[in-house]
């Protein structure tokens, strides 16, 4: 099975140099996670450049040349993730890839969705580790390379190619974004706000997205429904504090889940 799996990836890979070389810019694709019904869309985001703050020295900037790469056309919904967290049903399917030895979230009391809804949903209040182990289990699933966005990845595709790092005009934002101003404290199902120029729904607002910073570090992007508008931008950048995970023992602290941070998600990229 692990060789099959090396050589649909080296297949891969080959079949997008070769597309590159042709002048053909790689498609977007459905991923279907095998043993369910359960589909996301990946959009293509082209190689280019972005220039941010210096991690070192803020007043400088770093230009970061980005590879092409896939990202979810929206935010892991908890049809998605839930189906890696708490569905027993494909265990077989899970065995066969090595899924199995990635270890699982175990549940939180009460409502997993915290009373927001379920289907279609963005799954909502897990650690970065956890994420990380989401995108872990995908890849063995699917025989493909999924990981977390890095902080530049992000933002090059958030922008794409069109917004600044700035705040948005408050026409433009309400729009594109679920934040403070119109999201009745409540984040709302994927992919109901216009789409950015590459057709990437919710980068803004709707809930902070994990990302890993040009340091190597967790640090969640774009701001969420809790956020003023003036912190719901490309440039918008939180990282964890002890705030996001107090309550006990409704949401108990534990490595899988943030008691407090509802408005934390994220979403996929997949590697060239």
């Amino acid at each position: 099975m692990h060789r099959m799996r090396r050589w649909w990836m080296v297949s891969v890979s080959a079949l997008t140099l070769s597309l590159l070389a042709a002048g053909t810019t790689p498609k977007n694709f459905t991923e279907r996670i095998p043993g369910t019904t359960v589909q996301f869309e990946m959009i293509y985001i082209p190689p280019g450049k972005i220039e941010l703050p210096d991690p070192e020295d803020p007043s400088k900037t770093r230009v970061v040349e980005i590879r092409g790469f896939w990202i979810g056309k929206t935010e892991v919904t908890w049809d998605e993730y839930g189906t890696y967290a708490f569905n027993r049903d494909i265990a077989e399917q899970e065995k066969e890839r090595g899924a199995d030895a990635i270890a699982k979230p175990s549940k939180p009391y009460g409502a997993i969705d915290r009373g927001f809804g379920y289907e279609g949903n963005p799954a909502i209040g897990m650690t970065f580790p956890a994420a990380q182990r989401y995108c872990e289990w995908l890849s063995r699933m699917t025989g493909k390379k999924y990981r977390l966005p890095t902080e530049a990845e992000w933002e090059y595709a958030c922008r794409a190619g069109v917004l600044k790092r700035e705040p948005l005009p408050p026409d433009q934002l309400d729009k594109m974004a679920w934040y403070a101003g119109n999201s009745q404290d409540k984040p709302h199902k994927v992919a109901q706000k216009q789409p950015n120029a590459w057709g990437l729904y919710d980068t803004l607002g709707n809930v902070k997205e994990w990302c890993v910073s040009l340091e190597g570090k967790p640090v969640a992007c774009g701001g969420s429904y809790k956020d003023p508008a003036e912190e719901v931008h490309p440039g918008a950048r939180s990282v964890q504090t002890p705030e996001w995970n107090m309550t006990d023992p409704q949401y108990p602290k534990s490595r899988w889940w943030l008691s407090d941070a509802p408005f934390v998600g994220f979403r996929v990229v997949c590697e060239e």
